[in-house]
């Protein structure tokens, strides 16, 4: 971009852009169906150019996860449930027709606002569609124990399960698979669906997480899905 200087001669003029610019909350509201069950909340219809935004549309993993979920409704029924990069919170406001208890997390400030206003829509009431359990938002990114603790502060017992769409979480030390453990009480569920390939440890990561002794001392019954 240029002006004109007054000896007719162009000079580069500056142009500040603010972090808004590069975000894009045009935001749809969009029906997804599960079996019986329908959920209309707001997600973009195409991904953001910035890595740390995938959170603001719906991650085929996810779709794959509420399938599965949706024809599997006795795992969630009176449970707690926290999960791990809820994005738009389409896994968890399903989850919530038939828990007690959801916790959504993200750490992308932007994300948690449109998962929020998602969380708004979906308030219990007397719409069979409605959510009947008490629905959280919580900013969490793994790894950062100060976040985690506080979400432990304020649900001590932890949660009935855990589960997450299309995430990677690398489990880098015993403190952090020990947070796992604190966390979850009966099982935890991950669907993998995009990147397997451009993630060549993905498996053996898994394999660490399932042969941990250390985390689940044969309490938990952790689940992965791919396709």
């Amino acid at each position: 971009m240029a002006r004109q200087c007054g000896g007719g001669e162009k000079e580069e003029e500056i142009v500040c852009l603010d972090e808004s610019f590069f975000i894009n909350d045009n935001y749809e509201l969009t029906k997804f169906t599960f079996g019986s069950q329908i959920l209309e909340l707001y997600c973009l219809q195409s991904a953001s150019t910035d890595f740390d935004l995938t959170g603001q549309l719906v991650w085929p993993g996810a779709m794959l996860l509420n399938e599965y979920l949706s024809k599997n409704v006795g795992l969630l029924k009176g449970c707690s449930v926290i999960e791990l990069g809820s994005g738009v919170g389409i896994t968890g406001i399903l989850c919530s027709r038939f828990c007690r208890e959801v916790w959504l997390t993200d750490n992308n400030n932007e994300v948690l606002k449109i998962l929020e206003k998602n969380i708004e829509l979906h308030h219990p009431s007397s719409d069979e569609h409605s959510c009947r359990a008490e629905l959280v938002s919580e900013k969490l990114e793994w790894g950062n124990s100060d976040q985690i603790n506080q979400i432990l502060r304020r649900h001590p017992g932890g949660f009935d399960l855990i589960l997450g769409a299309d995430i990677y979480i690398l489990i880098s030390s015993n403190a952090e698979v020990a947070m796992i453990n604190c966390m979850v009480k009966r099982s935890f569920i991950c669907v993998f669906h995009f990147f397997l390939s451009a993630v060549d440890n993905i498996f053996d990561s898994v394999e660490e997480i399932l042969n941990n002794q250390y985390a689940f001392n044969n309490r938990v019954s952790p689940c992965f899905l791919t396709q």
